[in-house]
């Protein structure tokens, strides 16, 4: 079963030559667990650059997905200690972009819990960034519903 949740998401993204700033957003989001599958989803924030787009995790026991669909349009695979290619596109056009997991956790119940990534993205092969994301799932309380 569906239901509403509290989702907030830490990253931390470094790139060449540039110092590594940490990003925060707590949003509202859907989240259901149905056996070895887990899936939550969200809108994305004007804040973040991607209005307009539904970002939605997929989690396997080995295997997360994220597809990314509206504004900006992605579907990332990441399984640790290996690395996937996938297309992004964007209102300007589509890249060929490589992803390697070097970290992946996930502690995920029926009633939440947090999903932890750590990886690379690479265009044509050069390094474009090195990411950590940690996400947390909550249930929403009577407060939060109104």
């Amino acid at each position: 079963m569906e239901k509403e949740v509290i989702i907030s998401i830490k990253s931390i993204q470094s790139t060449a030559g540039q110092e590594a700033e940490p990003t925060e957003l707590i949003t509202r989001g859907s989240y259901a667990c149905r056996g070895n599958l887990k899936k939550f989803s969200y809108m994305e924030s004007p804040l973040t650059g991607l209005d307009g787009t539904k970002t939605e995790f997929l989690i396997r026991s080995d295997e997360v997905v994220m597809n990314r669909t509206g504004t900006v349009t992605s579907r990332m695979v990441f399984s640790k200690g290996k690395k996937h290619r996938f297309l992004y596109g964007t209102p300007y056009g589509t890249m060929a972009m490589g992803l390697s997991t070097k970290f992946l956790d996930c502690s995920l119940t029926e009633e939440g819990g947090e999903l932890e990534l750590a990886y690379d993205l690479d265009l044509e092969n050069t390094l474009l960034s090195r990411n950590h994301i940690r996400i947390n799932i909550k249930e929403k309380s009577e407060k939060e519903l109104s």
